[in-house]
């Protein structure tokens, strides 16, 4: 077992989970993790009893049972997975008890709305952060994606006291695994993706990224998943309820896995895809991976996360390929944006995507882009270093097996280590 690359804990984080350890070996109770235990938690804390769609169950369990049994999470990961499946529940609670209340939420159409579906590490997150500069664009933020109740309001949108309170947990998880930041920024006003918003149903690729949950995984991958993106319609009405969208911008690599279901919820969804080259990528991610699995489990093996990734995006590569060529996606719905022409030329590529949907980027807007360019400016963090040889992949095999979709977008090649 390789743990190369794997994050060292503080030394708080280390005495938590040698304490646990401890209380595992004399047999002792750790925190349950069972469903009948967190969904009447959830019940308590909240007093409703409506989870509505019963559908949610069984990934539920299916994720609670990989949490146990193939894991390996330390006290501290169990610690996090529950207080994570609690907050989840309780917002599902929230948010059915609010639309019974108000049915008319139900009413607020959603429009065009525009998917970003490039892989992820492809410039996907300052392509999201730069369009939510415009007021014309509406993101869901961190902070209404982790805190839905009450449902936001424009007058206290930017006041509101969830976005400290948020801050202050986002803080807490930064001095758990300080190595993060470098490589994904994290607040409460920056947007997040789509993948927090379908955790409420258990059905998402966010697990995916942060445990080793194989039988999960295998679940989730031959999932219809219609019946989740149409919860995922629900929570964007909900968010928008008295904080109006004129046009919604969301964004997560899980969509090009799930482009049928996605299109059957949103038949006139747009789409922009970053495109970069696969290898970069891939020793990019499996880096990222290890330190979001390090939070919960001393037990990393980067190459293996490597082998598992590099097919599962090879995967994901070719559903959006045939969802193009089978006329699913039309050309004039879908944007391409190369990395090595976006990154430095941000602003003028991005009229180029708004021409191509029809729409202008306003001077206001481009001004409040140039600015945010300025101060959140690539590795304002320290930067992020990585290479394909801590994954173990073969370059050759790797060049052969993106083949087809580097050939077709004309993929630059970029340095491996």
């Amino acid at each position: 077992m390789s743990h190369s690359s794997q994050p060292k804990q503080p030394v708080g984080v280390r005495a938590l989970n040698a304490a646990g350890g401890a209380l595992r070996t004399l047999g002792l109770p750790l925190l349950r993790l069972d469903a009948a235990t967190l969904l009447a938690r959830a019940e308590r804390a909240t007093g409703l009893h409506d989870f509505g769609d019963e559908r949610f169950r069984e990934p539920l369990a299916l994720l609670l049972r990989a949490f146990d049994e193939e894991a390996h999470l330390t006290f501290l990961g169990r610690m996090i997975a529950r207080a994570d499946v609690s907050r989840l529940l309780e917002n599902r609670l929230r948010m059915i008890d609010v639309r019974k209340r108000h049915p008319e939420i139900g009413d607020g159409e959603v429009r065009r709305p525009l998917f970003i579906i490039g892989l992820p590490r492809t410039g996907t997150t300052i392509l999201h952060e730069l369009l939510a500069q415009d007021p014309a664009n509406r993101v869901p933020l961190t902070w209404e994606a982790m805190r839905p109740y009450p449902p936001p309001e424009r007058a206290t949108y930017d006041t509101d006291p969830r976005i400290a309170a948020v801050d202050a947990e986002l803080r807490q998880v930064d001095r758990l695994t300080p190595t993060f930041k470098a490589i994904h920024a994290m607040g409460a006003l920056l947007p997040q993706e789509c993948v927090a918003l379908t955790a409420h149903d258990f059905s998402t690729m966010i697990y995916t990224t942060a445990y080793h949950i194989p039988s999960y995984d295998a679940w989730l991958e031959r999932a219809d998943l219609r019946w989740v993106y149409a919860a995922h319609r629900r929570q964007l009405q909900y968010l928008q309820w008295r904080c109006p969208a004129e046009q919604w911008v969301l964004k997560s690599p899980a969509h090009l896995w799930a482009i049928d279901a996605l299109l059957d919820t949103y038949p006139d969804a747009c789409f922009v895809q970053t495109h970069r080259d696969p290898l970069r990528v891939v020793a990019s991610l499996a880096s990222l991976l290890a330190t979001l699995h390090a939070l919960a489990s001393d037990t990393i093996d980067v190459p293996a996360l490597a082998r598992e990734w590099t097919v599962r995006l090879a995967d994901g590569l070719e559903r959006s390929m045939a969802a193009r060529d089978d006329g699913r996606i039309p050309p004039d719905r879908i944007y391409d944006l190369p990395f090595h022409t976006f990154v430095g030329n941000e602003v003028e590529a991005l009229r180029g995507l708004y021409a191509h949907f029809g729409r202008t980027l306003s001077d206001e807007a481009a001004e409040r882009m140039q600015r945010y360019l300025k101060v959140n400016h690539q590795g304002r963090q320290g930067g992020h270093r990585y290479g394909l040889a801590a994954t173990g992949l073969d370059p050759a095999i790797e060049r052969e097996r993106y083949a087809a979709y580097r050939a077709r977008f004309d993929i630059v090649d970029e340095p491996l280590n």
